[in-house]
């Protein structure tokens, strides 16, 4: 059976000499594995719409097991991530962490929505750590985590100085700091960024500035909460940091 899908190219592997299986992030099935028979063929038809972070609709002719793509029509190539090889790796990372935080076939239209408004963000210039940061906080849920970020996490006030605790799973009001000797004792503007980067709508978000100071903050606290919580562990966040470093020494 023929099904017309739109969707998101957010990883490829080889198969064969000629072939490709393209895993794609959809709109009306979530995430499905393809076939794209002979796919790596420079002058296949099906070459271009099955590189990374492709977006566009697609043709797949569904059964059982791994669906086979017929065709498909490019609506963006995101050629400014692709010629950029920092870009590229902020884009690798939300493939990845997509990929590995979803189930095969759950569709999720709000998920591929906030793929799709990331990527374009991306590729259209915004702050692509800002952008990973906001993706991350929003990515949370999906990975059945639920921090505490609109109250203290202990007492329920929502008034006084917040710091982060990983032990206690969200905000820290001054009141309750005993609670945890190792909280993130970050600036408030920290805070109140978390706060919103996991409330935002992604729509309305505009062109955000935030200071290399309270990125460095945001960083360490959502890297704690992930390295305790989530269970992931991706090459793509690995070669990241490595490529933040290497922009921090030029």
């Amino acid at each position: 059976m023929l099904e017309k899908c739109e969707g998101i190219v957010i990883r490829t592997n080889d198969y064969g000499e000629t072939n490709k299986v393209v895993t794609l992030y959809t709109r009306e099935w979530g995430k499905i594995g393809v076939m794209a028979r002979g796919a790596k063929k420079p002058n296949s038809r099906l070459a271009a719409i099955t590189q990374p972070f492709t977006y566009g609709y697609y043709l797949v002719q569904t059964g059982r097991g791994l669906g086979g793509l017929q065709q498909g029509e490019m609506i963006s190539s995101w050629k400014t991530i692709k010629e950029d090889i920092f870009l590229t790796a902020y884009a690798s990372y939300i493939a990845e962490l997509t990929d590995k935080s979803t189930e095969d076939r759950k569709a999720n239209p709000y998920m591929f929505e906030m793929l799709l408004q990331t990527l374009q963000y991306i590729n259209e210039g915004l702050d692509p750590e800002v952008l990973v940061l906001i993706y991350e906080m929003k990515m949370l849920n999906t990975l059945g985590l639920y921090p505490v970020l609109d109250q203290c996490s202990v007492c329920r006030s929502t008034e006084g100085r917040f710091s982060f605790s990983i032990r206690e799973g969200g905000l820290l009001c001054h009141r309750c700091t005993d609670k945890d000797p190792y909280r993130f004792d970050v600036a408030q503007t920290t805070i109140r960024l978390l706060r919103i980067f996991y409330y935002i709508d992604l729509k309305r978000l505009g062109n955000i500035s935030v200071k290399d100071e309270t990125k460095q903050e945001l960083r360490t606290v959502v890297d704690a909460y992930y390295d305790e919580f989530s269970g992931l562990n991706l090459k793509s966040k690995r070669f990241l940091k490595q490529m933040d470093q290497l922009k921090g020494l030029s």
